[in-house]
């Protein structure tokens, strides 16, 4: 990573660990020996980033790295959802998205919910409610 995305992550990170610039000056003299983050070299701003996450801060990932992006078919959300409250309702053996994508093609033939059409979704969710109305009935809830 270049100078400028770390400098950027040491304000960041400043913020969100809601420092006093005293007490942030202090972090940085005792971290790297400098006043100034604009003074650090990158092994330096490393160190320091290093020493925020110590102290708590857990940098944001980027969208590639936190996991599928949300459809934006409000459907396709609402298959999502429903298998995730299966899932923590503890109705199902496998809550991964495999296990999803599979239950998909058996109700409908497409491979993967996010292609699923309005009606299909709807079929697909209807099986799902009636799947966590068997389980909240057996469970007596």
């Amino acid at each position: 990573m270049s100078r400028n995305p770390m400098l950027a992550k040491v304000h960041i990170a400043k913020k969100e660990l809601g420092l006093a610039e005293d007490n942030y000056r202090a972090i940085m003299r005792r971290v790297t020996g400098k006043a100034s983050s604009r003074d650090c070299s990158e092994a330096e701003l490393d160190r320091l980033l290093s020493e925020f996450k110590r102290l708590g801060w857990k940098p944001k990932t980027n969208g590639a790295a936190s996991g599928p992006k949300k459809s934006g078919k409000p459907h396709v959300r609402k298959v999502f959802a429903l298998w995730g409250e299966l899932d923590r309702a503890g109705a199902l053996h496998d809550g991964s998205r495999g296990a999803l994508q599979a239950f998909v093609q058996r109700q409908t033939g497409v491979s993967s919910p996010e292609w699923l059409t309005a009606p299909q979704a709807n079929q697909v969710t209807e099986g799902l409610k009636a799947m966590l109305a068997r389980h909240k009935e057996r469970a007596g809830t």
